[in-house]
């Protein structure tokens, strides 16, 4: 015989997964929130002095140094 799903446990089950969706969903406005801050932060730098990344080639290893300049002059 073929089973039936239960009407209150497929609703539990739709509502986890709504909720579990929510929450990464949370999780992931927080890290773009993160990431947002960093760069405002590295922008806010890059516009006040030089500033140089450097970033690994995740293929070969290398690093690659890469130099900033900011258009705005050095206040004292």
């Amino acid at each position: 015989m073929a089973e039936r799903n239960n009407p209150d446990t497929t609703a539990q089950k739709e509502a986890l997964g709504v909720n579990r969706l929510n929450k990464r969903l949370d999780m992931l406005d927080q890290r773009l929130d993160n990431i947002d801050s960093m760069v405002s932060a590295v922008a806010e730098r890059v516009m006040k002095r030089p500033i140089a990344l450097i970033v690994t080639c995740p293929h070969c290893g290398r690093e690659i140094e890469i130099g900033i300049i900011g258009s705005e002059k050095p206040k004292k």
